[in-house]
């Protein structure tokens, strides 16, 4: 597991329900994945937590046995850093 905080998108065929359910059941499995968001209608699952980008999306393919497209990457290391220093000069 990586010590920096990631947030993805990345593009698979959700066509149905059960497959929005075997997408959901996956990533709460998953104890790397923070949260996540499933948008049925756009195709589109983000995920956000402390991981390996490549490494989510490869169990992601494995597990639900479809095509996954990363559709963007961001890194929040930097951000958080800044919130945590941000609260410990208030406290």
């Amino acid at each position: 597991m990586s010590g920096q905080v990631h947030c993805m998108a990345m593009r698979l065929n959700l066509d149905c329900n059960a497959c929005c359910r075997k997408m959901r059941r996956i990533l709460l499995r998953m104890k790397e994945i923070e949260s996540h968001l499933i948008e049925k209608q756009q195709n589109r699952v983000t995920v956000f937590g402390r991981f390996t980008p490549a490494d989510v999306a490869i169990k992601i393919r494995k597990k639900m046995k479809r095509r996954v497209e990363i559709l963007e990457i961001q890194e929040l290391i930097e951000h958080v850093e800044e919130i945590k220093n941000n609260f410990r000069v208030i406290t």
